[in-house]
């Protein structure tokens, strides 16, 4: 094997998917083979409740480089990639999905963009979205809500599919939280991210996993724990509705100057009590999304606790406490 070669660790957390892990390590083995001077898989069980686990053991037995990380419970597959980023050991990482929806042959496309054009994260984005209507909204309100967080055009292109240097993560080495998002985690260490085209295969067994409202729950923290514009929109918000409040005073003050009467009816008043009560409580209520957040963080909530592993195992993950 050239030394040119890089080495590769591949992260993938794994949730329901006994199935498919045997295909995916089969057809992604070759094509790291050809491409890395060493490469390893780290499969992340992530409290999945199938045999999921076994069949990473037996996997681990059959490949060497096959590791495996098991959770303590479901965390979620963003806590569960960020286990398996701190447990790589290789220069480059690669995350994929566990289901066969990322193909393998792809990763030499990735590997090459990320070498050529000096980036420091490439995304597989998606050709063609093979999933619901409701779905493939969720996932564009997604990745409008990553865009507020990260700051960056290529937001919209993101993808569970990415290549990105190791070093990236000595950014968010220190981060604890119960609220984690890869990809904004990695805008902390670099702004040089790039996307390219990839296929995206249907689901081979099984369901997907995530479901509308555990989307719309991801936007949702993503916008409330890496960013402060909910908090800009409530400020904007009570200035508008506190000029609109002037403006009615000026017109009620000079309607009784003008005309010697006040504004009649109830409705009207009523209405505008509606209005400001509305806008306090959603300003209250996007500053206690934030002090949940403070309360969370000051318990030291972890992002994951390891049950097991197995595979050839560098470091010791067991005691690692994000």
């Amino acid at each position: 094997m050239s030394a040119d070669l890089p080495s590769i660790s591949v992260v993938v957390p794994v949730y329901r998917s006994a199935e498919s892990l045997p295909e995916l390590v089969a057809t992604a083995s070759p094509v790291l083979a050809n491409l890395a001077d060493q490469y390893e898989i780290i499969f992340v069980n992530d409290g999945s409740p199938d045999n999921s686990w076994a069949v990473i053991e037996a996997l681990a037995q059959q490949y060497q480089q096959v590791r495996g990380i098991n959770l303590m419970r479901n965390y979620g597959q963003h806590s569960a990639l960020l286990c398996g980023i701190r447990a790589a050991r290789y220069e480059l990482i690669i995350t994929m999905d566990d289901d066969l929806q990322h193909p393998p042959e792809a990763i030499p496309l990735l590997l090459a963009t990320l070498n050529k054009g000096s980036f420091d994260v490439v995304y597989g984005s998606p050709e063609d979205e093979t999933h619901s209507l409701l779905r493939n909204l969720a996932s564009q309100i997604t990745k409008w809500a990553l865009q507020s967080s990260m700051g960056v055009t290529t937001a919209r292109k993101v993808s569970a599919f990415r290549i990105f240097r190791t070093n990236l993560r000595d950014a968010f080495a220190e981060y604890r939280s119960p609220y984690v998002s890869i990809d904004v985690l990695l805008t902390w260490g670099t702004t040089r991210f790039t996307a390219v085209h990839v296929a995206h295969r249907a689901r081979k067994y099984g369901q997907s996993n995530y479901t509308l409202r555990k989307l719309v729950t991801h936007a949702f923290n993503m916008i409330t724990g890496f960013t402060v514009v909910p908090l800009q929109i409530a400020s904007l918000l009570g200035f508008s509705l506190a000029l609109f409040g002037i403006l009615i005073l000026i017109y009620v003050i000079g309607r009784y100057l003008i005309e010697g009467g006040s504004v009649p009816g109830f409705p009207f008043l009523a209405a505008i009590i509606a209005i400001f009560s509305g806008a306090q409580l959603f300003g209250l209520g996007m500053i206690g999304e934030y002090l949940a957040r403070i309360h969370f963080r000051s318990m030291e909530k972890p992002s994951y606790t390891v049950r097991n592993t197995i595979g050839s195992v560098q470091r010791d993950t067991e005691q690692d406490r994000p």
